[in-house]
Parts: structure tokens; C-alpha cells; sequence
């Protein structure tokens, strides 16, 4: 197996970035989610009701800063495109804390099983694509780790799945059959909920080698 794809998304619910290389902490990859919106009220808002959000693109800039279409997180600009989707009051804000991610740090999809969905994978927003994965192999997957070099990624379990895979990643549109197909397929469950046990660096064509539980209780202790 090996790393085919890594995806960074700096501003969370937004479009996001494939990279090459990535740096790995016990807080994910580095740069991802560290800017997300709330309204006026100081709720953090998702594309799962604001899907719009989508359709703007995040990435870094060389110096590790945010970047929404071209134009710094902060830009007065970004501001108004966020308040023009969720409502007067609404704003970026910055957040590296753990508390920034909805389930764990890091999302981890395979190739085989982003082709038994049948569609784009970036629908399901994963941080590291494995290939060399046959079919649903990672329904059996949790409760062992991924040794990526001297990177650690622990597996806890299959990530539920939410109404933001039934927006077309391009062009916007809503197909609610893609939900339905997932509960229908996977009992409503597709890639793995994942968090980095140790860290390091990580490069698209790496081999990846699934470890056994025991293994990774070693790396713990």
C-alpha cells in the first residue's frame, strides 16, 4: 500500500488543497482546519447548513497563512463572501485547538472503498487517500494503525456520514441519493476516523503498512 493522495483543508466546511508532503502532529495535519466560520451568535457553522462554504477554496501561502480564493483569511473581502452565505455578524475565526475538529484529527479513505462508493472522493473529504486497498478492506481496519515511515496513525473507528457528500465538490449540486446510497451500502459509514500516535513527515507514494493492535499499544507505551 501507499500514500496516494493527501488533501489539506485550512478553513473548515471550504474546498481544500492536494498536497505532496505533509507534517503530521498529534493535531493532524499541519494547516488543516485552523480557520473555521461563525455566526453572530458565536456558533461554528458547517456546510452541513451552509453548503455554499464549498464552493470557496482554501489553501496556505509560503509563510503557513490561510488563503481563501487568492486573498488572506482575514481579507476584508473573505469576510463579506462568509457574511453573504451565513448572515450579518458572521466571521472567520482562527482556532489550532483541538476542539476544531468534529470527530478526530485525521480522515482516512481508501482507494478501494472510494470505488465501491462510485463517486468523486473528495465528496468525502478525507485528509490521506491510502492505494493499493482492495475493495472494503478498511471496514476491518479499526482498532489497529497505520506505520507510514516513522509516522504512527492509530485507526478508531468508520466515519458516520453527513448531508455534505451529496454536494458535488465543483459544481455544487445537491444529489440526496449519494447519502441514501451510502446508508444503503455501507450502513452509512465510509473511511476511517484516525489520530496520529507519532508524528513526523509524510509523502504521497510512501508505503504504508497496516500494524496490528499490539504494535501500536508499543508505540503508545
Amino acid at each position: 500500500m501507499k500514500v496516494a493522495q493527501i488533501w489539506r483543508y485550512p478553513v473548515k466546511s471550504m474546498g481544500g488543497e492536494k498536497v505532496t508532503r505533509a507534517i503530521l502532529s498529534s493535531l493532524g495535519i499541519e494547516g488543516d482546519r485552523v480557520v473555521h466560520v461563525e455566526d453572530a451568535r458565536g456558533h461554528v457553522i458547517t456546510a452541513r447548513t451552509h453548503h455554499r462554504l464549498l464552493g470557496h477554496h482554501a489553501t496556505l501561502n509560503v509563510s503557513g497563512e490561510p488563503v481563501v480564493d487568492g486573498l488572506l483569511w482575514s481579507d476584508p473581502k473573505v469576510r463579506k463572501d462568509v457574511v453573504d452565505i451565513v448572515g450579518p455578524g458572521a466571521r472567520l475565526v482562527r482556532d489550532e485547538s483541538i476542539d476544531r475538529f468534529d470527530v478526530l484529527p485525521l480522515l482516512v479513505a481508501t482507494d478501494g472503498a472510494i470505488a465501491a462508493f462510485g463517486h468523486d472522493g473528495r465528496r468525502l473529504r478525507p485528509n490521506l487517500v491510502i492505494g493499493g486497498v482492495e475493495g472494503l478492506a478498511e471496514r476491518s481496519w479499526p482498532g489497529q494503525c497505520l506505520r507510514i515511515g516513522e509516522v504512527m496513525i492509530g485507526i478508531q473507528d468508520l466515519r458516520g456520514r453527513c448531508i455534505m457528500t451529496t454536494f458535488d465538490p465543483d459544481s455544487l449540486k445537491q444529489d440526496r441519493q449519494v447519502l441514501t446510497g451510502i446508508v444503503q451500502k455501507f450502513g452509512g459509514t465510509l473511511a476511517l476516523n484516525c489520530y496520529v500516535i507519532r508524528g513526523g513527515e509524510i509523502r504521497v507514494g510512501n508505503t504504508v503498512e497496516l500494524v496490528r493492535h499490539n504494535e501500536c499499544e508499543t508505540v503508545r507505551a
